[in-house]
């Protein structure tokens, strides 16, 4: 039996009642499965390293998966993501027969949202507890701001987070206001100056993509504070965001 079920972007897809073999190029989706039925994976990317332990096929990058090895995996169901992942390798999947889910996420209320669809819709699952509490711990509206935070994600050439993002929205959820949430670059470039300089109260440097440490980052701010973060507990939507709300808070 089967069932026509939409995904973030429109697209329809006739998917099995039960789907048994599930493959995702998304590592906060990986760990939201894997978190929710461990046992629907069989395949993930090499970038999918939560859980720490877990045992399937890897498919290369997200930007460059193995579209021969994901087909070999022979899955019911591919999640991606429409930031993480090409449309092009979406397109090529589903043109040889197989059936992807593609999520779309660039608030925290986006986030809850399309992981409950995709979990209780195509994966025909019951919502975790880890969901809903995440979403009574981040479903609410934002408190005031009360401090301007950049995120820097790469350097030489400087990159920071920037507006309709996931982690921008969810600094404004505790508070903090993104001084580059504005323009149309989602990820500028810019320069030194501009991040540590008045506007900034605090730069949050986290672990990727770029791997900001104590010994690389921090040195090149003479101004403005800096703290090093966990880049899945800002930027990876899922079981991540219970832990996120305790430890970045």
């Amino acid at each position: 039996m089967t069932r026509s079920l939409t995904d973030d972007l429109g697209t329809v897809l006739d998917l099995p009642d039960a789907p048994t073999r599930v493959v995702s190029l998304v590592p906060s989706l990986t760990e939201a499965v894997a978190a929710t039925a461990p046992g629907l994976l069989v395949g993930a990317t090499d970038w999918c390293t939560n859980p720490t332990d877990l045992d399937v096929a890897r498919v290369r990058g997200t930007k460059n998966p193995d579209l021969a090895a994901v087909r070999a995996l022979s899955p019911d169901l591919v999640v991606a993501n429409k930031e993480e992942n090409r449309e092009l390798d979406v397109r090529r999947l589903r043109e040889s027969g197989v059936a992807v889910w593609v999520t779309d996420i660039e608030t925290v209320p986006q986030a809850l949202t399309s992981m409950r669809r995709l979990l209780t819709g195509p994966l025909a699952l019951d919502a975790p507890t880890w969901l809903d509490e995440a979403d009574e711990l981040w479903g609410g509206p934002p408190p005031p701001v009360r401090d301007r935070v950049a995120v820097p994600i790469w350097r030489d050439p400087w990159m920071v987070v920037g507006p309709r993002t996931y982690t921008t929205d969810l600094l404004r959820r505790m508070g903090h206001d993104n001084p580059f949430a504005h323009g149309t670059a989602r990820y500028p470039a810019v320069e030194i100056t501009q991040v540590d300089a008045d506007g900034v109260d605090e730069v949050w440097l986290p672990d990727e993509p770029y791997v900001f440490t104590e010994e690389d980052g921090p040195e090149a701010f003479t101004r403005t504070p800096t703290r090093l973060v966990s880049g899945r507990l800002l930027t990876w939507y899922g079981p991540a965001m219970v832990q996120a709300h305790r430890e970045l808070r």
